[in-house]
C-alpha cells in the first residue's frame, strides 16, 4: 500500500510595507513544504540590502528541515548586508529556537505592529 504525501502549498502572502518585504508563513514547515518556501525566499533575497520579515504566527509546525531554510534565509541576508527577522510569540517554537542553539541568531519579535512601530511605521488595527 503507497501513502501519497503530496499537498499543494498555497502561495505565500507578500506585502511591502515601508520597504520592508513582509512575508505570512502559515501552516506547518517541514520536509515537505521546504522547498516551494527556500526557493520563494531564495527570490525574496536576491538583491541587494534585502529587509525582510517571516511572520511566523500562523505557523503550527516547523521542523527541522523548516528551520534550515529559516538559516538559509538568514545567511542569504547578511550575505547582502539586510536584515531579517522573525515575528513570533508562540512559545513551542521559541523553545525550539533556544534548544537549537538558534534564539540569538535571529532577532525576534512578538508581533508585526510592534515591529513595524518600533521602525516608525503605523500600522492600522485589524
Amino acid at each position: 500500500m503507497s501513502e501519497n504525501h503530496t499537498r499543494s502549498t498555497p502561495p505565500l502572502p507578500v506585502r511591502v510595507i515601508a520597504g520592508t518585504t513582509v512575508v505570512e508563513l502559515r501552516g506547518e514547515i517541514d520536509l515537505l513544504a521546504a522547498p516551494a518556501l527556500a526557493a520563494r525566499l531564495d527570490s525574496l533575497t536576491a538583491g541587494t540590502c534585502p529587509d525582510l520579515v517571516l511572520d511566523l504566527r500562523a505557523v503550527s509546525f516547523i521542523d527541522c528541515t523548516g528551520l534550515g531554510v529559516l538559516c538559509r534565509a538568514r545567511n542569504r541576508v547578511l550575505a547582502r548586508q539586510g536584515r531579517l527577522r522573525l515575528v513570533t510569540h508562540n512559545a513551542c517554537f521559541l523553545r525550539v529556537l533556544r534548544i537549537t542553539g538558534l534564539a540569538g541568531v535571529f532577532e525576534i519579535n512578538p508581533g508585526l505592529p510592534t515591529l513595524l512601530e518600533a521602525n516608525g511605521v503605523t500600522v492600522p488595527a485589524g
